[in-house]
């Protein structure tokens, strides 16, 4: 298959390609759009170049008096993934910040899970592996995890999957919610382990740590029109909204207030509010309403 589209995406759209994607479209792939989505949001949100971003996301940055401007531009993006090193083997990252000279500074983990959540345990400790691996030879390195699942519910009347259902409903393994709203076992334990695996702030914390994890399920219920971050069960400490939030944070922590020597290159820019991007896209859809532009 042809590499995905490079765009600016939003959330929702991201999600319902994800939760519904076509028939012929690859398991891999159906998580690339969060992958553009990250990317973007790190440039307008975040306040990093788009040139020390992979995959390239599609916005070019040009300067004019008393200002920096972000436009949207399809060709300046580039699809992949990096391979960075790593204490143990190489890996290779959904999303990562690298400043020239410096390395990587910040990195962002998606998966994406839409159906036999037993093998949620299998990705707790590949999660923690990656985790540790990459701390081992990058300790400063801010990594963040962000885990989608689909939010598939036994009670949903008629629900509208990609993959095979049983008489009309999602089978036992299948079921992210049981019938009520209630969180299954499986989902249970696996939200406790994000928990456990996130929040590492200091360089000398246990490097299996993450500096923030997400958890967010995805609505399935009523099919693609409906689809979007599902409203219940969501842990303050697992939103993604505040694990983008905790990064910039702990990025200007580690590299910029605590490193002046080096302020120069790692402090992250701030945008015109008049950039194109900005005010024709950005700030008057409601599509993008979550995130808040690095303007001043």
């Amino acid at each position: 298959m042809p590499p995905e589209t490079p765009v600016l995406i939003s959330l929702k759209e991201a999600l319902t390609k994800f939760a519904f994607p076509p028939a012929n479209v690859e398991t891999s792939k159906h998580i690339i759009p969060l992958h553009w989505y990250v990317a973007c949001r790190l440039v307008i949100e975040g306040g990093f170049h788009p040139d020390h971003i992979f995959p390239r996301p599609p916005i070019t940055v040009k300067r004019r008096k008393g200002g920096l401007l972000l436009h949207h531009d399809p060709s300046a993006a580039r699809p992949g993934e990096r391979t960075v090193l790593g204490g143990l083997k190489t890996k290779k990252l959904d999303v990562t910040v690298t400043i020239p000279t410096i390395g990587p500074v910040l990195a962002v983990s998606l998966k994406g899970t839409q159906r036999a959540f037993r093998n949620l345990t299998n990705r707790m400790e590949e999660a923690a592996g990656d985790c540790t691996n990459l701390h081992m030879a990058y300790p400063a390195l801010v990594y963040a995890f962000w885990s989608v699942l689909r939010a598939n519910e036994a009670d949903d009347p008629a629900p509208v999957a990609h993959f095979q259902l049983k008489d009309g409903r999602y089978a036992v393994p299948d079921r992210a919610f049981l019938s009520g709203g209630e969180l299954t076992e499986t989902i249970k334990r696996y939200r406790q382990a994000l928990l456990r695996l996130s929040e590492r702030d200091d360089l000398r914390d246990h490097p299996s740590r993450y500096e923030a994890c997400g958890l967010t399920f995805v609505k399935a219920r009523g099919g693609p029109a409906e689809c979007g971050v599902y409203a219940g069960h969501r842990d303050p400490k697992l939103d993604y909204n505040r694990m983008f939030q905790r990064l910039y944070a702990i990025f200007d922590r580690r590299f910029v207030y605590t490193a002046a020597m080096l302020r120069s290159r790692t402090r992250r820019q701030v945008w015109d509010g008049k950039s194109p991007l900005l005010a024709d896209t950005i700030l008057r859809q409601d599509a993008f309403a979550e995130m808040e532009p690095r303007v001043g």
